[in-house]
């Protein structure tokens, strides 16, 4: 059941990733003058659909409809449009219509007229449809007729609009509280307040060093001292009390511990035991909470600028040597000794490892997230969303960075690709994309099943 929720998540999630960035695009070529047609939550088929028209027309609208249609149109909604669409004050007022399903299913054709906005029934992304998308299209307000900024502009949209998802997440991660994922990671330490993970003592063994002592099971471990030291050890994780044991062997030690329970704090002395068989301390540990970083509202926005252009940074880095190790295992294969054909054999499972698709991510790292909180979820949708930025600036041709690389040699050479040779291309790529994408798929199954 948790694989199964994690999975409706993780689709949720995706789908949102996937209409912010179509969104991105939307924004961009309604700014340049580009008719759009329809922008849609999910793929078909529909569900729900409004039609975005301007007021004076309403009342067209509403008499191409059928008779079965109109009965289902609110009428005070209908009077209150019409209302509007006669106010002269307002010149080109839009409003939004909600289309009947009897007529959306059916799809007139005088619905391209106006924008569209669909809500669709399989939750797999979405989709902004424009006029004229090829680059040969000449007629006004198609993506063809703009200029070459303005395409640049629309096809980097998205893109954009991932990139400034992370951003804000991670802003707001920052704000209340950032998860510290990797070494190296963005941070301001010297402006960042720390929230420490618990560490709760969930048993204690018998016979052992803290079953002699005053320690007790369900409290928060605090920090530690030898006996004859004055400074604390400040305990963050169970690692830090294994390794505080394992330097003060047969040694006595202080533990300061907090009671929930009571609220009060307090001094344990223990006498670990000196290296044999048995168990240091004597007890089993289990964690509450994470090491967290928190910053002023100031300072987060720089947090999230610089841990979004890291991701984005180790994103290409994985992405070239993934790249890497494909070429050159495939070469080593074919050309090589049998010394050269084992090493590339390596690098083509190191290329396959680090290659993950929705499956993989849903099928495993959903459920996890589902149950351990919010703040893990949103901190996975940045990281997935400055994902599909990275993907889609890479220059093949069935994606934005593909589809702009084509118009910026068109350009160079003064020479565009017809409609028919684009579409080809960008057929083909698409074809192998999904071929690529099954692969990865079928290796997601292998990988959570075997």
């Amino acid at each position: 059941m948790n694989i199964l929720f994690g999975a409706f998540i993780g689709l949720i999630a995706l789908t949102l990733l996937v209409v912010i960035h179509e969104f991105g695009h939307f924004i961009m070529a309604k700014k340049s003058g580009v008719k759009v047609n329809e922008f849609g939550i999910g793929l078909p088929p529909r569900k729900l659909a409004w039609l975005h028209l301007p007021a004076k027309e309403v009342q067209k609208f509403y008499d191409q409809l059928k008779p079965e249609s109109k009965a289902k149109v609110n009428q005070k909604r209908l009077q209150k449009l019409l209302t509007m669409g006669k106010d002269k004050t307002k010149k080109d007022k839009y409003v939004w219509f909600f289309i009947p399903s009897a007529e959306y299913k059916n799809d007139p054709l005088y619905k391209q007229d106006y924008l569209i906005f669909s809500i669709n029934l399989l939750p797999l992304g979405g989709f902004c449809t424009m006029d004229g998308e090829s680059d040969a299209e000449t007629k006004p307000h198609t993506f063809g007729a703009t200029n070459y900024h303005q395409k640049t502009a629309i096809l980097f949209g998205g893109v954009t609009m991932n990139w400034l998802y992370g951003i804000l997440i991670f802003t707001i991660l920052a704000i209340t509280g950032m998860p510290q994922f990797m070494n190296n990671q963005f941070n301001i330490n010297e402006k960042a307040h720390f929230t420490m993970p618990k560490i709760y003592i969930d048993k204690i063994l018998e016979d052992s060093p803290a079953s002699r002592s005053t320690l007790k099971t369900n409290t928060i471990i605090h920090d530690a001292k030898a006996k004859n030291e004055d400074n604390w050890k400040v305990l963050t994780s169970t690692l830090d009390v294994q390794d505080f044991n394992k330097s003060h062997l047969g040694q006595t030690v202080i533990y300061r511990t907090f009671d929930p329970a009571t609220k009060d704090t307090s001094e344990h002395e223990v006498t670990l035991n000196s290296g044999d068989n048995s168990p240091a301390l004597g007890i089993s540990m289990r964690m509450d909470g994470q090491f967290l970083a928190h910053y002023s509202v100031i300072d987060a926005p720089l947090i999230g600028l610089g841990t979004t252009a890291q991701i984005t940074g180790e994103t290409f880095r994985g992405l070239y040597d993934m790249v890497k190790n494909l070429f050159s295992g495939v070469a080593k294969q074919i050309t090589g000794n049998q010394e050269a054909k084992e090493s590339g054999k390596q690098e083509l499972a190191k290329a396959g490892e680090s290659v993950s698709g929705p499956v993989g991510i849903i099928g495993v790292i959903f459920p996890s997230f589902v149950s351990a909180g919010l703040t893990e979820l949103l901190f996975l949708t940045a990281i997935i969303s400055i994902s599909l930025a990275c993907m889609n600036v890479l220059p093949i041709p069935a994606l934005d960075g593909g589809r702009w690389t084509m118009i910026t040699i068109s350009k160079l050479i003064k020479k565009k690709l017809s409609t028919e040779a684009e579409g080809k291309i960008i057929a083909t790529t698409f074809l192998f994309l999904f071929a690529m994408f099954i692969l990865v798929t079928i290796l997601d199954l292998i990988r959570i099943f075997h």
